[in-house]
């Protein structure tokens, strides 16, 4: 049995047992974070190749040619050649950021090389994948700046001591004119204008430069330069990532395998990509309580993409905790608080993040919402003729979207809570109540209801005074 069998094995029979017990969750996460190091080179080729595909997309051409390779270059005594391209263009990196160097992370304990590409020229056009309007360009300073916090934020997931760095500056900044026509003159147009997010900002009437256009080529050139064997992007980059495969095959090279990544959706679970301009996403460099917490206020449905992109659970084990191989399947309270504990491990160490875990217990767990400590307060006379879903924006910091406060009620999350004398009485809201003045929703849902009251929104709660 292979070290990474004899960890599923030894996980498998945790999940089987009681995970409500904090011992058990501790054992749980020292076997499964234990595997961010673990030696992946006793796998064959197959299995190496099914490893990277159960946490992508697409692999194309195919899984069967990313094992040939991987067996080609293992008889020659190499391992593959992977690269990935960034441009760093923010400071600010959320766990959405670190998928890619997870399964990058994968490739290096398989025996692989990395290179990391920084995009300092590319950076300057502005990548339009998925965009609506151009991406502002940055100056060398602020790519600077924007790689090292990107580093420093980003390495609790990513061995950057075993990798190669590279500045496509190198090779894109002494490229002559005469030869990017050249270039140009065997790429047709149709296929730089195929982009769904070019032709949707050309029928919106927005502009379209000629650098935006020329950007695939870029990254292709990139390919090019290092002739690497495969290649990994987000599933919006797949068309660059393609662009890359046939100019290596214009200039007689060996076309580059492409690993395309999911994107991850945002804790909100509006469905829209996670971000920072939208609020919902987890900050690699927030504090474990907070990260434990945002973590814990996702929907459920959440769980699964969640724990593929952010663990080193097989699929195996996702399906033994989600039910699906046996009868008994993890209360998603108890599977969500193992995700958390999984990424505040990862960021802060086990103790971080059992304490953070005893004190969202500490906090969530009372009896009686009066003896949470620093609720935030909605005063009724003050905010009574807004919407639920602008009170949620405003004092919450929820997404200031009424569709996400509609998608929350959907889901029995959005609630009224009474405590009086004889207990708790709540009242789940309905979607169409979201977008209703909260003054409105009180008088008519606690019309007879007498005690502290309090507006609840999936793990988010405050109070509600003066009503």
């Amino acid at each position: 049995m292979t070290r990474l069998g004899e960890s599923v094995a030894r996980a498998s029979t945790l999940l089987s047992t009681d995970l409500s017990s904090d011992a058990t969750v501790r054992e749980l996460l020292q076997e499964t974070g234990a595997r961010r190091y673990l030696d992946l080179t006793d796998l064959p080729a197959k299995e190496q190749a099914e490893l990277i595909a159960a946490r992508t997309v697409e692999v194309l051409p195919g899984v069967e040619q990313l094992a040939e390779r991987i067996e080609e270059r293992r008889a020659a005594g190499k391992g593959l050649h992977i690269k990935l391209g960034i441009d760093p263009t923010a400071t600010d990196v959320h766990l959405g950021h670190a998928v890619p160097l997870i399964v990058l992370s994968r490739f290096q304990r398989l025996g692989h090389d990395v290179t990391l590409i920084i995009g300092d020229f590319t950076a300057k056009i502005g990548d339009p994948s998925g965009r609506t309007a151009e991406r502002p360009p940055l100056t060398d300073e602020d790519i600077a700046h924007n790689l090292a916090t990107y580093r420093e934020q980003v390495r609790p997931f990513f061995d950057f001591e075993k990798v190669s760095f590279r500045q496509n500056s190198e090779w894109l900044a002494p490229y002559t004119f005469p030869e990017l026509l050249s270039l140009l003159a065997q790429v047709p147009a149709s296929q730089l204008l195929q982009r769904e997010d070019f032709r949707n900002r050309l029928a919106a009437g927005s502009g379209l430069t000629m650098t935006e256009l020329l950007y695939p080529i870029a990254q292709g050139l990139d390919s090019v330069a290092l002739e690497c064997d495969v290649e990994l992007g987000g599933s919006d980059q797949l068309l660059n990532l393609q662009m890359g495969r046939k100019l290596m095959e214009l200039r007689g090279q060996r076309p580059q395998l492409v690993v395309t990544m999911p994107l991850i959706e945002g804790t909100d679970g509006t469905g829209a990509k996670m971000s920072k301009s939208k609020g919902n996403y987890v900050g690699l460099s927030a504090p474990a309580d907070d990260v434990f917490g945002k973590i814990m206020s996702v929907p459920d449905r959440l769980m699964e993409p969640y724990l593929k992109a952010w663990t080193e659970w097989t699929d195996e084990e996702i399906a033994l905790a989600l039910g699906r191989v046996s009868d008994r399947s993890l209360h998603p309270m108890d599977l969500k608080k193992i995700l958390a504990g999984e990424v505040v491990t990862a960021l802060y160490g086990l103790d971080a993040a059992m304490a953070a875990r005893a004190g969202f217990v500490a906090q969530f767990s009372k009896k009686s919402f009066s003896d949470v400590e620093s609720l935030p307060v909605v005063e009724v006379a003050e905010h009574g003729a807004e919407t639920v879903a602008t009170v949620l924006s405003k004092v919450l910091e929820f997404t200031p979207s009424a569709s996400a406060a509609r998608r929350l009620a959907k889901q029995n999350a959005l609630r009224l809570v009474v405590e009086g004398e004889d207990g708790q009485q709540t009242v789940v809201l309905a979607e169409a109540d979201a977008i209703r003045p909260l003054g409105e929703v009180l008088a008519e849902k606690l019309a007879d209801a007498t005690g502290d009251a309090y507006l609840k929104a999936g793990r988010k709660l405050a109070h509600l005074q003066g009503r």
